[in-house]
């Protein structure tokens, strides 16, 4: 074949529609019902079928590295390896003998279902711990949630009963005369120092000093 016919062939494989191995499968069985199937026990292939399927199908839109992993996936799968007894008749793509399965080649199929059961077994026991572990990790999580001791919402300060204040007579507003002041929402005990024209300067019970306004000063 020539350089131009390779890459006109190439192309043409190009265009052809992409499937899944699933769907390449599932159109095998469609296609060749005697040779592929999907359910019940599955025949030996004939040794050469890729040749057979891409020479059969080669109008057909389908690509051959499709067809390549299609019968990669179906040869290797249990039902098929389970097959492949010594002496179990091979067929062709129309259920035809074609050969029978020798010792050596059944002796493989039975160590590659051996050796593919096992690694399903190993990901299913790694699944499983996975998810006993996610599970307790939960658990313990949720017991230390319910252990772990409610907030109590805070009681309200009492309220103190307000104070029964009398403004006190400007009559009254003289030097060391003993008052209450206001200071903030309470009271406190004071005694006058000096009037002067910004306020009243008291001084508090407390030692401190300070001016604040007439209004603010109770009998």
């Amino acid at each position: 074949m020539s350089e131009q016919e390779q890459q006109i062939t190439t192309e043409a494989e190009n265009t052809k529609t992409s499937m899944t191995s699933k769907e390449a499968i599932a159109y095998l069985v469609q296609k060749f019902p005697l040779c592929f199937s999907l359910e019940g026990e599955a025949k030996p292939l004939k040794i050469g079928l890729f040749q057979d399927l891409a020479t059969a199908l080669e109008n057909e839109d389908i690509s051959k590295t499709t067809l390549r992993q299609a019968l990669r996936v179906y040869t290797m799968g249990w039902r098929y390896l389970a097959a492949c007894q010594a002496d179990a008749v091979r067929v062709d793509l129309e259920g035809n003998p074609a050969g029978v399965v020798d010792a050596q080649q059944a002796e493989h199929a039975a160590q590659s279902l051996a050796e593919a059961k096992a690694a399903y077994a190993q990901r299913r026991e790694e699944q499983r711990k996975a998810e006993r572990k996610a599970f307790f990790k939960k658990k313990a999580r949720e017991e230390k949630a319910q252990a772990r001791p409610a907030h109590k919402a805070k009681k309200p300060a009492p309220q103190k009963a307000a104070e029964n204040l009398t403004a006190l007579d400007s009559s009254k507003v003289v030097k060391g005369q003993a008052v209450k002041v206001l200071v903030g929402s309470q009271s406190q005990a004071a005694t006058i120092l000096d009037v002067e024209k910004q306020g009243v300067r008291v001084q508090l019970a407390t030692g401190l000093t300070v001016t604040v306004s007439q209004d603010r000063l109770f009998a």
